[in-house]
């Protein structure tokens, strides 16, 4: 009898209990037994050797838990059956309308800002645009050349370029273009510097509204010197400075296209962009202004006349659009 004590305390003894360790039955445990440098690969291995998976077998019985009154309900492994399938006591009530949403859930999360880089319509307006000047540069590339060599020509004839229409068209498609693109930087000055809410709908609104009073612009001011010019000089002086004022205009968008494309797509800072625009200004008034004095008063002694209208059709027009432009931001804006 005391024998069979002894024995039993051996047996009950903690040294002599063999401890076998539980099997995990959470893939977190498995986790938490690896080290903490174990691989991805390694985690995945370890708990695909810990749980094996196993085919789920539906049951075949009918069911007849259903609510008395209404029809069985339809089996989840009819392959007909909705993905917004939900049978419940209300289904067939009137008052349910379960396509309206309730509410949000979660947390909305701050709006990510806009930018033209991100504008696919701008994106694209810009690369076809690229497009058809390449094209159309590609075609018209010996006018091209002929006409800056021409320009500093004093010609005493009507006009020592006889273009065709396929040129006309480009050089009207660059004066298109160049609006397009004075539209695009005054839009990046006013969302920088004026702001950047308005009480339009879309910001191609305000685009549009800035390309209107641009082509609105050339289309005045073209007609200002059309209407003084015939008046002052006669029919066929006026039609030589037309011509050199659409190939001024054509290389103004040529110089601008660049400063477009480095603020929308490279972050270039809009001041950098506007000392550019100034640049770009001064200089194309300054070729206006020598061309008109070829053109009207090159034999004229009187320097102070071409002063007064370079000013009266040059300066007051892009004054008026400029204060205008202003003016347009500023009423459309939103001010909280």
């Amino acid at each position: 009898m005391l024998q069979d004590s002894i024995t039993t305390e051996q047996q009950l003894s903690p040294e002599a209990i063999i401890e076998r360790p539980a099997k995990p039955r959470h893939p977190y445990q498995v986790l938490r037994m690896l080290p903490k440098d174990a691989t991805p690969a390694q985690q995945d291995s370890a708990i695909q050797a810990t749980f094996q998976p196993k085919q789920i077998r539906y049951s075949s019985r009918p069911d007849t838990l259903h609510i008395p009154g209404h029809g069985i309900g339809k089996s989840i492994r009819d392959v007909s059956l909705p993905k917004y399938y939900k049978e419940s006591f209300f289904s067939k009530d009137t008052l349910l309308h379960p396509e309206i949403a309730g509410g949000r859930y979660g947390v909305a999360g701050d709006p990510i800002p806009y930018t033209v880089r991100s504008d696919d319509t701008i994106s694209l307006l810009l690369l076809f645009s690229f497009i058809i000047v390449m094209v159309s540069y590609a075609k018209s590339k010996q006018f091209f050349i002929r006409q800056a060599k021409s320009f500093f020509y004093v010609n005493h004839r009507e006009s020592s370029i006889n273009e065709t229409s396929n040129e006309i068209r480009f050089q009207v498609f660059m004066v298109v273009l160049t609006c397009l693109l004075w539209a695009l930087l005054q839009y990046f000055y006013t969302i920088n510097y004026i702001g950047s809410t308005f009480v339009l709908s879309s910001q191609y609104h305000l685009i549009a509204i800035f390309f209107a009073m641009n082509v609105g612009y050339f289309m005045l001011r073209n007609i200002l010197y059309t209407w003084v010019n015939t008046v002052m000089f006669g029919k066929k002086k006026n039609l030589q400075w037309l011509k050199a004022l659409l190939f001024i205009t054509s290389a103004e968008g040529v110089l601008i296209f660049p400063a477009v494309l480095l603020q929308s797509y490279f972050d270039l800072s809009i001041n950098t962009v506007a000392i550019y625009s100034i640049i770009v200004v001064v200089f194309v008034k300054l070729l206006t202004f020598y061309k008109s004095y070829t053109i009207f008063f090159r034999e004229i002694p009187f320097f102070f006349q071409i002063i007064l209208y370079f000013c009266a059709l040059e300066a007051v027009p892009m004054a008026t659009l400029i204060g205008s432009l202003a003016i347009t931001g500023n009423y459309l804006k939103i001010n909280f």
